[in-house]
């Protein structure tokens, strides 16, 4: 697809919903439960209304800003997203080339297809390590010790899956992890057979970093194994635990009240990311830019803010810098834009949505992000 033609996610959404079999599609588009976090994550946008200024002298803007004590070229961050190589081979390879191209960092996830050092052999970059605490604690310490090894920068603690959350148009669909195929399954994949010639060709995915040193495993074996270790009595005293381990920048991500936010900061970690998991963990809980927008200047105050979960457009980027958040992570758009066109998809997308930062801060009379706050923003919308 010439993703040329995308003049935005939802563009890139719908060229991903064409190219990819069905449940690999909800796969990577799908939430938990009825999905009213997930709607609640787009439509609460809303309910924070720019306030533009004018007659100012806006012909040079600049969204370059600083994370974590480097430079990046714009308060974004491509998120981690587990089996990325389901939509497009070697995708977190792209994703993490794409990144560094920009000039902003990628987090790799635990459950990516590329493993850690894969990543890391793509070249220059900023790189940071998304992790789970297993119940087998050697497990953990074995991926940190790797991520160290390869020159990660960061690691980002994932807080919100004490257990996996109930994902139901996977289950319609007969797509589960372990994956078990149907006929339904079956006849999805062969009406796409663009999607199954690139499986042919590179192998079904599978999770890089459970690959052991003589290979082996699928994505099966790999997700069971995972998701038979996720520790549900991961406590407060883990994250000192993990401190001990980690001597670089540590975040916390999946948090979503004040409270969790500042206990974080008390405990000393470099950074939280306030996410509800893309609406794909526990359903009925409130977006993430409606929490910034109750308690993000507050919590701000304390501890660097990061985001996630439900960024679409440059100028929700904006809304989110405004109320106190140093960058935000993107996954879905990201993965769409890798499913319409492999690297230069994701290329598209970045583009997207840097370009309408440039053109959101214009409208607000702003020159940089320095200039954005809560006096941009009209938040007579957040209840």
């Amino acid at each position: 697809m010439d993703v040329s033609r995308a003049f935005s996610v939802e563009d890139l959404r719908r060229m991903a919903r064409a190219r990819l079999p069905r449940a690999v599609f909800d796969f990577i588009d799908g939430a938990a439960a009825d999905e009213r976090t997930l709607r609640a994550n787009a439509a609460d946008f809303d309910t924070v209304r720019l306030v533009p200024r004018f007659l100012r002298d806006v012909s040079t803007t600049r969204v370059d800003t600083t994370v974590l004590g480097a430079p990046s070229a714009a308060p974004l961050l491509i998120a981690p997203t587990g089996l990325a190589t389901m939509v497009w081979p070697d995708a977190d390879l792209a994703l993490a080339t794409e990144a560094a191209a920009a000039g902003i960092p990628f987090v790799l996830s635990t459950s990516s297809g590329n493993s850690i050092e894969q990543v890391a052999a793509v070249g220059p970059g900023r790189r940071w390590f998304q992790l789970y605490v297993f119940k087998d604690r050697s497990i953990t310490e074995s991926m940190i010790e790797r991520a160290a090894r390869a020159g990660y920068e960061a690691l980002v603690l994932t807080v919100d899956v004490p257990v996996v959350g109930v994902r139901e148009r996977d289950r319609r669909n007969g797509f589960t992890i372990p994956l078990r195929l149907g006929a339904r399954t079956m006849l999805d994949f062969a009406m796409h057979p663009g999607w199954c010639l690139r499986v042919a060709r590179h192998g079904m995915p599978r999770m890089g970093n459970f690959v052991g040193p003589r290979g082996g495993g699928d994505a099966q074996s790999h997700a069971a194994l995972m998701n038979g270790q996720l520790d549900p009595s991961l406590t407060w005293d883990s994250l000192r635990w993990l401190r001990e381990r980690w001597r670089g920048p540590l975040l916390v991500k999946g948090l979503l009240s004040l409270d969790d936010v500042l206990r974080a900061a008390d405990a000393g970690v470099d950074a939280v990311v306030v996410s509800n998991h893309g609406g794909r963990q526990l359903d009925g809980v409130g977006s993430s830019i409606r929490a910034l927008a109750l308690w993000g200047e507050q919590a701000a105050a304390r501890v660097p803010i990061l985001v996630d979960s439900g960024f679409r457009r440059g100028s929700d980027i904006v809304k989110a810098v405004a109320l106190g958040a140093t960058a935000v992570m993107v996954g879905r758009p990201t993965l769409y834009g890798a499913a319409a066109g492999g690297p230069e998809g994701v290329r598209r997308c970045l583009r997207l949505l840097v370009d309408d930062m440039h053109v959101t801060l214009a409208h607000l009379g702003a020159t940089s992000l320095a200039e954005v706050d809560r006096r941009c923003l009209d938040l007579g919308g957040v209840r």
